[in-house]
C-alpha cells in the first residue's frame, strides 16, 4: 500500500484510506465539524436579520479557514466604511465550488451525511439575505447622514456664536475708544471683557478665553500689566532651554568633600548575607551539615578521621558520641525488656492465685 496523506489528522499513513475509519481520524474529524458548524450558526442566524456596522479593521478584518475547500475566506464584506457581519462567510457558502467540495469532503472522510446541508446555503437563502441586507444597508446610510447632519448643525451653531460675541466686543471697544479717548482704553476694555465673559454659559468657555487674550494683547500697552518676578541670573544655575549644564552632567558637590556622606540603605555585604540566607531558607532544615558550627577553627595539619557526619567539634569525637549513643539505646532496652518480664510474672502469679481461690 502507498503512503496517504490524513490532511485532518495532519499525518502520513501507510496503511491506505482504512485509517479513516479508525477511532482516531473520527474523533479529530468530529473536533473539526463541531468548530466548524460553530462558525456557521452564527453566520445562519444573520440571514434573516443582517447586521450593518460601522467599519473597524481591529474586528471587521477577521478570516476563517473553510475545511471542505481548504481556503483561507474573509468572514465579513467590508467597503473600509461599513460592514456586513458574516457576509463573506455566508457568500463562500453559497458558491457551486464550495457546494462540490462540501460533497467530496464528506465522502472522503467518511461524516455523517445530517450535518452536510448545514454547511451549505441554498440560492433561496442567498438571495433572500441580498434583499435584507439592502434594506439595512440604506436605513444604516440614513442614520449615519442624519448623525453628520446633526454634527455639521452643532459645528456651524458653535462658529456663528463665536464670531457673533467677537464682533460684539470688537464693536463695544471701538464705542468706549470713541467716547473715551485712549488713555482709559485697557480700564473699560477690560471691564467690558469680564462684563461679557461671565454672563457666558459652560459651552462658550474655550471661545471667550481666547477672546480674552487677543483682547489684553491688543488694547495693554508695551510693558504693562505684567507681573515683574525680578532679574534672573542664569549664570551658575539655569534650565536646557537657557544654555545651562543639565543635573545629570554636573558634578556630585558631596563626591570631593571630605566629610562622611550617609549611607542609604543596607550596605552591600549586607545585602548579599542576606541574600544568601533567602537562598537557605528554602533548602530543607534537615539536611546534611545545616547546622555546622563554622565558628570552630582547626589546624593546617587536623585530617578528619573518617567518622560519622558531624555538626559541631571535631570530626574525631563524632566516633565518642556514636559510641555513647549505643550505650544509652542499649540500656533502654534492657529497661524495656526487664519491664515487660516483670509484668508477665506479675500477670502468672495472679493467674495463679485466681486459679488457687
Amino acid at each position: 500500500m502507498g503512503a496517504y496523506y490524513c490532511a485532518i489528522c495532519r499525518q502520513t499513513t501507510f496503511s491506505g484510506k482504512k485509517h479513516i475509519f479508525g477511532k482516531n481520524h473520527q474523533s479529530r474529524l468530529r473536533v473539526v465539524l463541531l468548530k466548524f458548524l460553530e462558525k456557521v450558526k452564527e453566520a445562519r442566524r444573520t440571514l434573516k436579520k443582517p447586521q450593518v456596522e460601522k467599519f473597524d479593521c481591529t474586528q471587521h478584518k477577521k478570516t476563517f479557514w473553510c475545511y471542505c475547500c481548504g481556503l483561507e475566506v474573509e468572514r465579513n464584506v467590508t467597503d473600509e466604511n461599513m460592514t456586513v457581519l458574516y457576509g463573506g462567510l455566508l457568500e463562500h457558502m453559497a458558491t457551486p465550488e464550495h457546494k462540490t467540495n462540501t460533497h467530496k469532503f464528506w465522502w472522503d472522510n467518511k461524516a455523517d451525511p445530517k450535518l452536510r446541508d448545514r454547511v451549505i446555503i441554498t440560492e433561496e437563502e442567498t438571495e433572500r439575505f441580498k434583499s435584507e441586507v439592502t434594506k439595512v444597508l440604506e436605513s444604516f446610510v440614513e442614520k449615519e447622514d442624519e448623525y453628520v447632519k446633526e454634527e455639521a448643525d452643532l459645528i456651524r451653531a458653535r462658529e456663528k456664536h463665536r464670531q457673533e460675541v467677537f464682533q460684539s466686543l470688537l464693536e463695544r471697544d471701538e464705542e468706549q475708544e470713541l467716547s473715551n479717548g485712549p488713555n482709559n482704553t485697557n480700564a473699560s476694555a477690560e471691564g467690558s471683557v469680564s462684563s461679557q465673559f461671565h454672563s457666558q454659559g459652560s459651552d462658550q468657555h474655550q471661545g471667550s478665553s481666547l477672546v480674552d487674550s487677543m483682547a489684553e494683547a491688543r488694547w495693554a500697552p508695551t510693558g504693562q500689566g505684567l507681573t515683574f518676578i525680578g532679574y534672573q541670573d542664569s549664570a551658575s544655575s539655569g534650565n536646557v532651554h537657557t544654555g545651562a549644564v543639565p543635573p545629570w552632567l554636573q558634578d556630585d558637590p558631596l563626591e570631593g568633600s571630605s566629610a562622611a556622606q550617609p549611607q542609604i540603605g543596607p550596605s552591600l555585604q549586607d545585602f548579599l548575607k542576606q541574600k544568601e540566607q533567602q537562598k537557605l531558607r528554602k533548602l530543607p532544615p534537615n539536611r546534611v551539615g545545616a547546622n555546622f558550627d563554622h565558628s570552630s577553627h582547626t589546624d593546617a595539619n587536623w585530617l578528619p578521621s573518617f567518622g560519622r557526619v558531624w555538626n559541631s567539634g571535631r570530626r574525631w569525637q563524632s566516633r565518642h558520641q556514636f559510641r555513647q549513643e549505643e550505650r544509652q539505646k542499649k540500656r533502654q532496652k534492657r529497661k524495656q525488656e526487664n519491664g515487660t518480664e516483670g509484668s508477665k510474672k506479675a500477670k502468672m502469679t495472679e493467674q495463679q492465685t485466681n486459679s488457687d481461690i
